[in-house]
């Protein structure tokens, strides 16, 4: 953190305006070289003037705003430079301000920065990325929770119960004839109380996950059995290319859906059905490959999606494709639809007794469409409602920490229940404190910041 650090931090391409930010020590030298105005920079004050390269030469007219440390968002002295949005002039600015002596950022460097400079905790920083990728309301409200120190605050509370316990552990082995060991039932009350605290961390770590990475949904079924007309209804757009004719999608095409707290990553599939069939043997060899390839995409898809929404043609007789693919989904989270309700019912009408919770409908009856769609809700979220207002843990890194906090806490209990010596249970309480430690980044490894700030963007 000796140096000073730049990049462009707004999206690439042309807009009305480009901002090139600088972060370090440097900073007001590089304010004095790159930008000249009638006026003196102040702090926190806009002020206009011209943008110069390194041989002084004009490259465009703008605005420059300074914040000196620590009160900037990373805790250091920061210039920004405000200037017309078109690539050329955002790449001379950055370069003029690499020749006045900064660097090149790396990803997440000024957040990684205003983390070390103690401006935010470790769940808020890796909730800036979260908010720069949110592709939806929920995703963005809880993104901004955790960025605001909701989580933080919850582990900062759990660890000050955990400290004020050894404290008194301490005190009582270092001054016995003074300080009174804890008593074992109250201990076991505190501890206890944690205990649930930590478990309902942890059981948010489903809902955090819906939220941020939504939940896989894979449209499968026989060919022309109205897939792609489905997923052109749940998005209420023209997305998918429809045909009469048999076998139009041949690659798997992915649309993200809003299913109300949560997405749906919704991937229409190519019509699955045994390419050995006398209407593919027909067909030229590279249109067989073809339908083999795509084939073998549906299948991939339908493997690694959590919800498997199958479409049927319910007007005709099951055909021996549709059987198998509804067979092959039975035992998993599905929605089973029968689609064409307005042409017959035939394949409805004789479904198995193991699919009498399938849904009979059309992709033309805004009825049905919600029907699909709300069960596809259902089965994502379940009965509960996410509060996206209320911490959440939304990472693997996350989780981890809560649950080895949790079992330090189960071991210091057991230890208590045991009818142990009290001071017995310092190193497992340690432990905990240690591991919720992870959570705010005051005990974070150098790998675990490096993974977090990998996902960022160089200009954040």
């Amino acid at each position: 953190m000796s140096d000073t650090i730049a990049a462009v931090a707004t999206p690439p391409g042309r807009g009305a305006i480009a901002i090139v930010r600088a972060s370090g020590p440097a900073a007001r030298f590089i304010a004095n070289r790159v930008f000249s105005s009638r006026r003196k920079l102040r702090e926190r004050v806009a002020t206009t003037g011209h943008v110069l390269d390194a041989s002084g030469a004009r490259i465009d007219q703008g605005l420059a705003l300074l914040f000196l440390a620590p009160r900037s968002v990373t805790g250091e002295d920061v210039l920004e430079l405000h200037v017309h949005g078109s690539p050329a002039v955002s790449r001379e600015v950055l370069t003029s301000v690499l020749a006045a002596g900064a660097r090149l950022a790396g990803p997440g460097e000024f957040t990684r920065r205003a983390f070390l400079a103690g401006k935010m905790d470790l769940s808020a920083a890796e909730a800036v990325a979260d908010l720069i990728e949110a592709e939806h309301r929920s995703a963005a409200r809880a993104a901004a929770a955790r960025l605001s120190g909701g989580l933080a605050k919850t582990v900062e509370r759990l660890r000050s119960q955990l400290s004020a316990v050894l404290e008194e552990l301490a005190a009582s082995i270092d001054f016995p004839d003074e300080v009174p060991s804890p008593d074992p039932p109250t201990l076991e009350q505190r501890l206890h109380a944690v205990m649930q605290e930590l478990d309902a961390l942890a059981r948010s770590r489903e809902h955090g996950r819906l939220v941020r990475e939504g939940v896989g949904v894979a449209l499968v079924g026989a060919p022309n059995a109205g897939k792609s007309s489905l997923l052109n209804a749940l998005l209420g757009s023209e997305r998918a290319l429809v045909s009469e004719l048999a076998g139009t999608t041949r690659d798997t095409l992915e649309e993200t859906l809003s299913l109300g707290d949560v997405v749906a990553r919704v991937i229409d599939t190519a019509g699955i059905r045994h390419v050995s069939d006398g209407a593919s043997v027909v067909e030229p060899p590279s249109h067989a490959l073809l339908e083999a390839a795509g084939i073998a995409r549906a299948r991939a898809a339908l493997e690694q999606a959590r919800i498997a929404l199958v479409v049927v043609d319910a007007s005709v007789p099951l055909s021996r494709d549709a059987d198998a693919i509804i067979a092959e989904t039975r035992g998993r989270e599905r929605v089973l639809f029968y689609n064409k309700a307005d042409l017959g019912r035939i394949a409805y009408d004789a479904r198995a007794e193991s699919e009498r919770d399938a849904c009979l409908g059309s992709v033309f009856c805004d009825e049905d469409v919600a029907d699909v769609k709300e069960r596809l809700r259902s089965i994502a979220v379940g009965s509960e409602t996410i509060d996206v207002a209320r911490p959440m843990l939304a990472a693997g890194w996350q989780l981890d920490a809560v649950l080895e906090g949790r079992r330090g806490v189960s071991r210091a209990l057991d230890t208590l229940r045991a009818g142990a010596p009290v001071d017995l249970t310092s190193g497992d309480l340690t432990t905990a404190f240690q591991a919720l430690g992870m959570l705010s980044g005051r005990d974070a490894s150098e790998a675990l910041l490096d993974s977090i700030f990998s996902r960022f963007c160089i200009g954040k």
